[in-house]
């Protein structure tokens, strides 16, 4: 188990100040969706997981999820070496409960969207107008869910 580099005060500190909503790919996506003609509604507390866009009109809602927080399965996810027993069920809390609110959200007939962190960012990133016309397309479509990743075989150069 490799030993943290900062002390305990500064992890805590540090960890209190990441945010969980109005995040920089958060901000992204949001701003080109509204350059795209599309409004939307901000974390709508009524909705399961308070999606992060929630646009009425389409019947949709978007989530952008951090991959480390998500647990997901790409090159900027790792598992913490200190404290393994809390963040695997931490983590692994996270995405039972995504999962859930995804099943939830998809019973009272919306449609939902997931864009991940990794096609923001990172060498698996996609073009931020590829993702953004990816969005556009699916809101207008009948589609019920979009799940938009990183492209790994990018990454694998």
């Amino acid at each position: 188990m490799a030993a943290d580099v900062v002390t305990p005060e500064a992890r805590s500190r540090m960890m209190a100040g990441i945010r969980g909503k109005d995040t920089k790919p958060e901000l992204l996506i949001r701003s080109a969706l509204h350059r795209a003609g599309f409004r939307f509604r901000l974390h709508q507390t009524s909705l399961p997981g308070k999606p992060d866009l929630v646009l009425p009109r389409y019947r949709a809602a978007i989530f952008v999820h951090g991959c480390f927080w998500h647990g997901h399965d790409c090159h900027l996810f790792r598992w913490p070496a200190t404290r393994e027993a809390f963040w695997r069920e931490k983590i692994g809390g996270n995405i039972a409960r995504d999962s859930q609110q995804m099943a939830d959200l998809a019973g009272a007939g919306w449609r939902v969207a997931v864009v991940r962190e990794c096609a923001l960012k990172g060498r698996t990133r996609l073009r931020f107008p590829d993702i953004v016309e990816t969005l556009s397309l699916w809101l207008k479509s009948d589609e019920k869910v979009l799940e938009i990743q990183g492209d790994e075989a990018r990454g694998a150069r």
